[in-house]
């Protein structure tokens, strides 16, 4: 099965950001990590792909999935077929918000 092309915007230290890189290391998936923190540039991209201001978004094959949890993230890929389903736990949970503060 062919790799897709993975860009995901996230937060350096974040548990809904923490939970996509743990869908995507889950299945092997290669992907582009942009920090959206640090590197005003990239969240500008984001805002400009997704149309919207929340994060993580993660963008497969030119699809974009917006404002989205890990989980969100394992769904898509499992009934687009872009992966095949394991039983491999995540390293984190893929369900968790960035702590105290808002969801996302």
């Amino acid at each position: 099965m062919e790799k897709p092309k993975i860009i995901a915007y996230l937060k350096p230290t974040c548990g809904w950001s923490n939970g996509v890189r743990a869908v995507l290391k889950k299945y092997d998936l290669p992907y582009e990590d942009r920090d959206i923190i640090n590197d005003p540039a990239q969240r500008q991209e984001m805002v400009e792909k997704s149309g919207q201001m929340l994060s993580p978004c993660v963008e497969i094959n030119g699809q974009m999935l917006a404002d989205i949890s890990g989980e969100d993230v394992e769904a898509w890929i499992l009934a687009n077929k872009v992966v095949q389903p394991n039983d491999l736990a995540p390293e984190v949970p893929i369900d968790r918000a960035c702590g105290a503060h808002h969801r996302r």
